[in-house]
């Protein structure tokens, strides 16, 4: 999962939100292309064979709260390690 946690700070110069954003990288993950991708919540919410979600932390908290109700698939990332890439793994 490729976490880009953006905040950004409010100045007097500028008028933006506190917000952060949270990327996820299914290029990143070693359950693409399994059973588990399928029932993940990026491949739900993007469908079909899905590249990356970006959310906000407003969207996460909801993702969060619908995921624990059972009403939205879990996220199932799993990072790929530096050593999966180097010996062949997933």
């Amino acid at each position: 999962m490729s976490h880009r946690f953006t905040r950004v700070v409010q100045d007097e110069r500028c008028d933006m939100n506190n917000e952060i954003e949270l990327s996820i990288s299914c290029n990143d993950c070693v359950r693409r292309g399994t059973p588990d991708c399928d029932d993940c919540l990026v491949s739900f919410v993007l469908g079909g064979t899905p590249d990356e979600l970006t959310m906000t932390s407003t969207d996460a908290d909801v993702v969060q709260l619908f995921s624990a109700q059972g009403m939205i698939p879990r996220l199932k990332y799993h990072a790929r390690s530096t050593t999966d890439d180097e010996v062949g793994g997933f």
